[in-house]
């Protein structure tokens, strides 16, 4: 995609490319849900790679652009950038795993098919009707997808607190089932010595 989009400036060819990149999300998804190979790591490894492809897909339509104007896809992308570093904070302090929730899915459904338009819009070899055909069918993705990425992101904001106070909960109810199902853990009864009593 950088190397069609910077290299040779083929900008209709490569927001074709990354649309379908942005395809593939949905269709792994299907596969995993339809043949039964969910995994944890797949849950949260997919959504990192969702926010590393808009971040890098956003910028560099920013870069050639516009359009999209500038405010536009800075709003993308900071939501992006900001629940990357939440999501990996909340982590690290214990927290369980946040589900992605549809409404988070449908804008970055959305938003992956406006920039992708909006590349194609820009692309000055094609005729100014189509172009502003194009246009038009971003801004009728992009805005409604720039919406539903917020509603999402507040959403994980508000479900942050509660993942991490279960998790860390759930954390210590396997330590304490580690220690106690450790031979010489914790033995109730157990004289102090060692000895068993009499």
């Amino acid at each position: 995609f950088l190397w069609m989009l910077f290299g040779r400036d083929l900008r209709w060819q490569a927001a074709v490319l990354l649309g379908a990149l942005g395809a593939t999300d949905w269709v792994d998804g299907w596969v995993a849900r339809r043949y039964g190979q969910v995994s944890n790591f797949g849950k949260m490894f997919d959504p990192t790679v969702d926010r590393l492809l808009m971040i890098i897909g956003v910028g560099s339509i920013i870069i050639v652009g516009p359009p999209p104007p500038l405010w536009f896809g800075l709003l993308v992308i900071a939501r992006e950038v900001v629940m990357s570093i939440y999501v990996v904070a909340i982590t690290a302090m214990g927290a369980r795993r946040m589900d992605v929730s549809f409404v988070g899915k449908t804008g970055t459904f959305c938003q992956m098919v406006a920039f992708p338009l909006f590349l194609i819009a820009s692309d000055m070899s094609l005729s100014e009707g189509l172009r502003r055909l194009v246009e038009a069918g971003a801004w009728t993705a992009g805005i409604p997808g720039l919406v539903f990425g917020y509603w999402a992101f507040f959403g994980y904001l508000r479900e942050g607190p509660t993942a991490l106070a279960e998790g860390r909960a759930s954390h210590e109810a396997d330590l304490s089932t580690t220690a106690a199902a450790t031979p010489g853990g914790d033995r109730s009864g157990a004289d102090p010595t060692g000895e068993d009593p009499k």
